[in-house]
């Protein structure tokens, strides 16, 4: 069993925002490989599905993003899991926008959401990192990252979820680096 917790604030007003990408990713997700209805559980929402072979937990934590590890522990503590078990879907500031790169731990590099799992499960779990770019200048980020999506930008993020969603048994099956090459033939212009 695997646990993939998509990261991002609860709540419609931030529904668009760049830091709830790894919420986006995880619905389109679910959609296309007919997951359960969101539960109520572990301080967050819950699906639980298939990928492929693989049984698969979604989780978006309900705590805010400063608080995820809460709940991502939560959910590891009843089913037994392991931090190997679990990848994390979040956006990224260091990566040009609509990027997406999959990494085995490492730090926070500045993240309150993946800082906040680190402090209650470790480091050593899986991470998907979808690129937002940076707005160019350290004063601008939080309203860069706290900033809905431009109209100009939802074509391709449509577009680039779709991709993440498909190749997502690559994941479950943990071969990241077919993940990674497939979705990059699959977002070619």
């Amino acid at each position: 069993m695997q646990l993939w917790v998509g990261l991002g604030n609860p709540g419609p007003q931030y529904a668009m925002h760049r830091h709830n990408v790894g919420f986006m990713a995880l619905d389109v997700i679910a959609d296309m490989h007919g997951f359960s209805a969101p539960a109520k559980k572990f301080q967050g929402w819950l699906q639980d599905g298939r990928i492929g072979r693989e049984r698969v937990l979604l989780l978006k934590p309900a705590t805010f993003m400063n608080e995820s590890g809460r709940s991502v522990r939560a959910a590891m503590d009843f089913y037994k899991l392991a931090p190997q078990d679990v990848t994390a879907f979040y956006d990224e500031l260091d990566l040009a926008p609509m990027k997406v790169k999959v990494k085995q731990g490492g730090g926070a590099a500045g993240h309150n959401g993946i800082r906040s799992m680190i402090a209650h499960i470790g480091d050593d779990f899986r991470r998907v990192r979808i690129g937002i770019g940076h707005p160019g200048h350290k004063d601008r980020v939080t309203g860069h990252v706290l900033g809905n999506y431009a109209k100009s930008e939802i074509e391709p993020l449509t577009d680039l979820l779709g991709a993440i969603a498909a190749e997502a048994p690559w994941l479950a099956d943990g071969d990241e680096a077919r993940f990674q090459s497939d979705l990059a033939l699959r977002l070619q212009p």
